[in-house]
């Protein structure tokens, strides 16, 4: 039973917290190792329970490549690798786990980097291993599944090289950075927030800046590649971030902020928002406080971009691990300990519910899941959707290809219906760069909902049917148009031009 001693006791050790400068506290294996390893077990055992995220059967379409329209080339080659351990979705994922696993690890390090003690290690671990966002891209084979780790692994060498005056760590974020610019050229955005916050809040010592700047030059250096290849072809990331945003930016920009709640689960919000404020209210912590600045500066630039509701994500995971150091001080009693292990374990089961596919594939039409969650949308029904296509009579002509709106549905004809291997072709980002259709090519099947630019190229162009998932789930593609074009009217090459969009 809490007492009105032990309450006094803790709001006096809280005090004094606010004046002790930082010191890293030791990284706890106890503290860390139970989530990362449950995280790990719990992602691994789910892997296999629906089926390709429509990205993945994107990205193990691609060929290994220096970089490609939409992104450059490290998720693709990893898909790629995969594919020799098995050409299913569990082997695919297998990355995604553990990558999540060892984030949850990172986060717990962040905590003790700033006198986090065992309790705080293990709640900063927990809480952002098991929040919604980081359960999701856990889960699936992302682009931004390697951001999980990346970020808060950069923002942890920084804080290193601040708090203990080693600036080689800021070498080792550039090192980290420049490996990163390999799969997301989006890590700018992060080093651009941390030096403006080191800019305003500081600190702001000769050395700080020094090393900063080399290890800014490391990220140049490392990156030059890919660099280099997003020059020589006409920065194409730059196109299809414009493409994104003229296309999602409506519906993003004002969602951006309540969306903040949802990251990691409403549940730990109280947490790291005392993540934003402790810098401030402690005097020790001075040299912490350009964290929540850049907090704020990526939060602008995911406004201004309009383009993804979560690139913020990574600042938000290194606040929230801030802010688990004053939590666990505030619990300082039985009953406050015991409160906050609630507040964990209710946003890791409803963060899990909603994240992964828990529910069995037959229990999920009619439920409100696959409409909260879109990825869940987009690992179901691939195979029926490429029975549907492959059944289309004109398929079977050797001479006919099929032409689909987006990567997931030639994607799934590749997976799924080998029997049109070869003839498969779609305009979507860099499928357009792969080979183009035969120049004699006379028959098309069309897949897509808005394909009708393709009636006047020729004599002929009827609709079939129409894609409709039997198992009840209403995904992307439900009620597109299946579409027999013959008599050809224009060259081959200018359809295929015409075919190209980014999005």
């Amino acid at each position: 039973m809490t007492t009105q001693k032990d309450v006094a006791a803790g709001a006096a050790r809280l005090a004094a917290s606010r004046l002790r400068s930082v010191r890293a506290e030791k990284p706890s294996v106890a503290a860390l190792l139970p989530p990362a390893v449950v995280l790990l077990v719990l992602l691994l055992a789910l892997a296999g329970q629906y089926g390709f995220h429509r990205d993945e059967l994107y990205f193990r379409l691609l060929p290994p490549a220096w970089g490609y329209t939409d992104q450059p080339p490290f998720t693709p080659l990893v898909a790629h690798l995969m594919r020799f351990v098995a050409d299913e979705p569990w082997a695919l994922r297998i990355p995604a786990a553990v990558v999540a696993a060892l984030s949850a690890v990172v986060v717990g390090l962040l905590a003790a980097e700033v006198g986090g003690g065992p309790r705080a290690q293990a709640l900063a671990a927990w809480g952002a291993g098991f929040g919604y966002y980081p359960l999701l891209l856990g889960h699936v084979l992302f682009t931004a599944t390697f951001d999980l780790l990346v970020w808060p692994l950069i923002l942890l060498c920084i804080l290193r090289a601040v708090l203990r005056h080693r600036g080689a760590w800021f070498l080792v974020a550039g090192l980290v950075a420049g490996v990163s610019l390999y799969n997301k050229l989006l890590v700018l955005a992060l080093l651009l927030s941390v030096a403006v916050g080191l800019a305003v809040a500081g600190p702001r010592r000769a050395s700080v800046w020094g090393w900063a700047t080399a290890g800014s030059l490391l990220v140049v250096v490392i990156g030059a590649p890919n660099l280099v290849y997003q020059l020589v072809h006409g920065l194409p990331q730059l196109q299809v971030g414009a493409a994104l945003t003229a296309q999602n930016a409506t519906d993003v920009r004002p969602f951006v902020l309540p969306f903040l709640l949802v990251l990691l689960g409403p549940f730990l919000v109280p947490i790291w928002v005392a993540g934003l404020v402790a810098p401030f209210r402690r005097h020790g912590w001075r040299d912490v406080r350009w964290l929540p600045v850049a907090f704020v500066v990526i939060v602008g630039i995911v406004l201004v971009m309009g383009a993804q509701l979560y690139y913020d994500l990574g600042v938000l995971t290194a606040v929230y691990a801030i802010g688990c150091v004053p939590a666990t001080e505030w619990a300082a009693t039985v009953g406050r300990r015991r409160l906050l292990a609630a507040g964990i374990a209710i946003n890791a089961v409803a963060a899990s519910v909603v994240a992964l596919p828990l529910l069995p594939r037959d229990a999920l039409p009619g439920s409100v899941l696959p409409s909260w969650n879109q990825s869940t949308r987009d690992q179901l029904g691939w195979p029926a959707l490429a029975a549907q296509i492959a059944a289309v009579p004109a398929a079977d002509d050797p001479d006919a290809v099929v032409l689909t709106r987006n990567y997931g549905e030639a994607g799934a004809l590749e997976r799924y219906a080998p029997a049109l291997g070869g003839r498969v072709y779609s305009g979507h980002n860099a499928m357009h760069d792969l080979a183009a259709p035969p120049a004699d090519t006379r028959t098309i099947v069309a897949v897509g909902y808005n394909m009708a630019w393709l009636r006047p190229m020729f004599a002929q162009c009827r609709t079939v049917g129409r894609l409709h998932d039997p198992a009840g789930i209403a995904s992307q593609e439900e009620g597109a148009p299946l579409m027999v074009c013959t008599g050809r009217r224009v060259p081959m090459t200018t359809i295929w031009a015409r075919s190209a969009w980014v999005g």
